[in-house]
């Protein structure tokens, strides 16, 4: 038989060896803890139309040019999803490390030693110097895998590089969001802070009027202390607004890791885009599973649990491994390779846990109870998600209309406003009604500002737990 022949027939053995077998228990997707359908509270009122919103990408979804060029940003310079992008790095070499195992290990040795010894140890009583040299390729305690040990722990540890690739995804949903949220929450504290502006410098010049009024004796104190409150109170307003917008510009600075360019901050005259986007259907309960980086992220880790089992069990049974070496050996170093020096060892061991104190029970207690923890919490991030969506949807069915109404009621009070005004220059009705209706009337602007933000970040959380806002557009 030639070399080639033992050589094939040797790769076929041991590729059978390979594939052996595997005691990991046969994996299956945990029944959902979740109902089948939304909560009819919180469901659509018409069956919306669109593309899925894991399938539409956020720079379709949003639709203002600064938003989008600061989410560009964020994702580039964001620390957190740096760090969420180098553990996928990380676990990738985890894994080829343990995968590296499935292979034998052969290195190129080249090794000598010199060694005295004494007559009295020596073999037939003759002592002195002995040298030796040895040279060739060696294999190291190879394990033949015949009941999956070192394949289900190289599955585990792909399953864990799975799971890192989701948290990347995952965490790069919450930073777009986030990011939108923050931009939004700006653009309403720039209009919160020029309605206090403007309230402030109207109830200034009336305050002024006040003033003259009473020192021409017709006015009362009363009046004029109602007039100072009001001024008082609208100062109060420009104060929260200012702080309000500094603390959510630096919370935008953290998130794009970095000073926000000028050319990129909202202001005034930016209005909100009613429009932001035509249709978001929201599916079933069940699309989760599918469109959620999250919910994938901790099945990946089920799995890998599951995996865990098998390579425990495994350790019940014997292991074979095989150490062998092939080369040359000399006591000179310039014979190393000559003529009748070939040298070669086999050395296959078998080892049968026969008493350990309890170890190899513990370890397969604890891969079992590792993988009931990853079951509920597989189960806990599907219910999570459920009632993130849930509140994102009850949101989506009330916000609306309940923007229309404090529209409506802003509407009704600056014309009551406006009234108040009149019938209070013309004496027929007192300074007490007219900041009445000052006061009213800036409320409900506030409010309005308010909801209309509110109504555009739930749009923007629907669009994130429906899994949206990871996938980019290609290139």
């Amino acid at each position: 038989m030639t070399i080639i022949q033992k050589i094939s027939r040797s790769s076929v053995l041991i590729a059978m060896l390979l594939a052996g077998c595997s005691l990991a228990p046969t994996y299956e997707r945990p029944i959902s803890p979740v109902a089948e359908a939304w909560p009819a509270a919180v469901a659509m009122q018409k069956k919306e139309e669109g593309t899925a919103p894991h399938d539409l990408p956020w720079q379709d979804f949003f639709k203002d040019e600064q938003l989008k060029q600061l989410i560009g940003v964020a994702l580039e310079r964001n620390r957190d999803l740096r760090v969420a992008t180098l553990n996928i790095e990380r676990t990738r070499s985890l894994y080829q490390v343990q995968s590296a195992d499935r292979l034998p290990n052969i290195n190129l040795g080249l090794s000598g030693s010199r060694q005295q010894v004494p007559d009295l140890v020596a073999p037939g009583g003759h002592g002195g110097t002995f040298t030796s040299y040895t040279a060739g390729l060696g294999l190291s305690a190879f394990e033949l895998d015949l009941f999956g040990r070192v394949r289900n722990l190289s599955g585990a540890a792909l399953e864990r590089f799975a799971a890192t690739q989701e948290g990347q995804r995952a965490a790069q949903i919450s930073l777009v969001a986030q990011v939108a949220y923050s931009y939004e929450a700006v653009l309403a504290d720039e209009h919160l802070l020029a309605l206090s502006r403007q309230t402030l410098s109207s109830r200034d010049a009336s305050h002024q009027r006040q003033i003259e009024l009473r020192a021409s004796g017709a006015t009362s104190d009363y009046d004029l202390r109602q007039s100072e409150s009001l001024l008082a109170a609208a100062k109060v307003a420009v104060l929260q607004a200012q702080r309000q917008r500094a603390l959510d510009e630096n919370a935008l600075v953290v998130l794009i890791g970095g000073a926000v360019p000028a050319a990129l901050l909202p202001d005034v005259n930016k209005t909100w885009d009613s429009e932001a986007i035509s249709a978001l259907p929201a599916g079933l309960p069940s699309d989760l599973l599918n469109s959620r980086p999250d919910i994938r992220q901790q099945e990946a880790l089920l799995r890998a649990a599951n995996a865990n089992i098998g390579a425990a069990r495994a350790a019940f049974f014997p292991r074979i491994s095989l150490t062998s070496a092939f080369g040359s050996s000399s006591n000179e170093l310039s014979g190393l390779f000559d003529s009748g020096s070939r040298a070669w060892s086999f050395q296959p061991l078998i080892s049968l846990p026969i008493f350990d104190g309890g170890r190899n029970s513990a370890n397969l207690g604890v891969a079992l109870a590792d993988r009931d923890i990853a079951v509920a919490q597989y189960e806990k991030t599907v219910q999570i998600a459920f009632r993130e969506v849930a509140d994102a949807l009850a949101g989506h069915a009330t916000l609306y209309d309940e923007l229309r109404a404090v529209k409506a009621q802003e509407h009704a009070e600056h014309v009551r406003h406006d009234l108040a005004k009149l019938r209070y220059e013309s004496g027929e009705a007192s300074y007490l009604e007219y900041l009445d209706a000052q006061r009213t009337l800036f409320a409900a602007q506030q409010q309005t500002i308010r909801t209309s933000l509110t109504e555009l970040q739930n749009r923007i959380t629907l669009y994130k737990s429906l899994g949206g806002g990871w996938s980019t557009p290609p290139q």
